[in-house]
């Protein structure tokens, strides 16, 4: 490896280095990244699984036919769809020849974030991912919003299923039966607000909440049945017209007519445009790809061209690349688990990962993927990933993964190939006096430098 812009380009704005691959950025490790940023097909691999519409059907179909009937089916898709897909996205990650766009994808699944802490909709989550997310990850950042937004799996996580406007015809039938009072659900308004668009601090209130809860009642999809409804189960999304809000709504001061399932989709438009949000996303990628502690320089760079692009997510990256501070200090970030796992099968070119491969390590570090406990998804900071019991996890891991090893493994070329401008004196001496080659690749895997980006 020539210098420390090839390693930040392969680890930074990479998944790690494969072995050899630092040779084919040649002298414009920038340029190797900018090339990445187009709009890429969804990987072949993927084709051979269910849509999200066929896993939702499917699973709504058997909770319609009772419970044991929902728990084989829910346990059926986990077993031969979400496991063998998880398994398919990390090979995909593993061996990519562009690593910048699946590195894409993983912050924008991550800040989208469906966890499969609701286990129905659990098995529809990769599909989730390759549906709403891969195809706009270098597109305009609304287009991504709206198709996250009225996604079934997001529908679902959220609850935005079961959400009546309370002067729709729905809501005033539940509340003529049951005789509550509340019949709209705010979570996934208070989300898109609070976590994929403005921000905490973006300036919206409880009233905005509730406004913007109201133009999105009646975006649901064709899984969630109630008694009276009679049409066929499905897994896409639906418009009901009887759950939805009637009249103007007002969201930051800005009034909406009534216009059914358009206005949400007006709403989230402004939301998408909002200098709130061009701050937020521009905070956020800073820290993922600069520092856990964002520069106000940088950010307000990567803002201007967020706001003067409209949100085109290809602009923002290219400048991401071009923020000279993304290049200038060594090992600022912190591997995730799950960048670690795919880094170490990267370094040691192991395509093939096999499912235990991918997830007993992940399982045993506390990082499942689409498992985070809540919609902030997992964190970007070195405090998320480095306490002392996850570090000794990753140490006992990479034990067991190193003793499988070949043993023709040069452990200094390779850690010449790998990291070489970034290894410390301390790291070179330890890996030397390795007792076998295989202990002197555990040391390099382990180290400091490796669990760094």
């Amino acid at each position: 490896m020539k210098n420390i812009e090839t390693f930040h380009a392969l680890n930074r704005f990479g998944l790690g280095a494969a072995p050899g691959e630092a040779k084919t950025l040649g002298n414009d490790p920038r340029g190797w990244v900018k090339a990445q940023i187009v709009r890429h097909p969804v990987p072949e691999v993927f084709s051979w699984f269910s849509s999200s519409a066929e896993i939702i059907a499917a699973i709504h179909n058997a909770r319609l036919a009772g419970p044991d009937e929902l728990r084989q089916a829910t346990g059926d898709a986990y077993r031969k769809g979400f496991i063998p897909e998880v398994v398919a996205r990390a090979r995909v990650m593993i061996g990519s020849d562009s690593p910048f766009a699946e590195r894409m994808v993983m912050f924008w699944s991550n800040h989208f974030t469906v966890s499969n802490a609701k286990r129905i909709i659990g098995p529809a989550i990769p599909a989730y991912e390759r549906e709403a997310i891969r195809p706009h990850v270098f597109g305009k950042f609304a287009d991504m919003l709206k198709a996250v937004s009225r996604h079934p799996a997001m529908i679902s996580y959220l609850d935005n299923f079961a959400s009546m406007g309370e002067n729709s015809l729905a809501g005033v039938r539940r509340k003529a039966k049951t005789g509550t009072e509340k019949t709209l659900n705010e979570n996934l308004a208070r989300e898109i607000l609070e976590l994929h668009t403005l921000g905490v601090n973006g300036g919206y209130q409880q009233v905005d909440v509730i406004e913007l809860a109201k133009a999105i009642t009646g975006w649901s999809h064709g899984g969630a049945r109630l008694p009276f409804e009679r049409q066929p189960v499905h897994g896409n999304f639906e418009y009901k017209h009887f759950f939805h809000e009637p009249g103007p709504k007002t969201v930051l001061g800005k009034t909406y007519r009534e216009n059914g399932d358009q206005e949400g989709l007006d709403i989230l438009e402004d939301l998408a445009l909002h200098p709130a949000t061009a701050e937020f996303l521009a905070t956020k990628l800073v820290r993922h790809f600069v520092a856990d502690d964002p520069s106000g320089a940088a950010v307000d760079a990567i803002a201007s061209v967020y706001r003067d692009s409209g949100g085109d997510l290809a602009q923002v990256s290219r400048a991401l690349v071009d923020l000279e501070q993304a290049w200038a200090s060594p090992l600022a970030k912190v591997k995730s688990h799950y960048e670690y796992v795919v880094a170490v099968h990267r370094a040691t070119g192991h395509r093939q990962a096999k499912a235990l491969d991918v997830l007993q390590p992940l399982r045993d570090m506390g990082q499942l993927p689409f498992s985070a406990t809540s919609p902030a998804g997992w964190g970007d900071e070195a405090k998320d990933w480095i306490a002392p019991e996850a570090l000794m996890r990753r140490i006992e891991w990479i034990h067991r993964y190193t003793a499988n090893l070949s043993s023709g493994l040069d452990p200094l070329a390779e850690l010449d190939d790998l990291m070489g401008p970034v290894v410390n004196d301390a790291t070179r001496v330890t890996v030397q006096r390795a007792p076998t080659r295989k202990d002197a690749m555990a040391l390099i895997l382990a180290s400091a430098e490796f669990q760094r980006r």
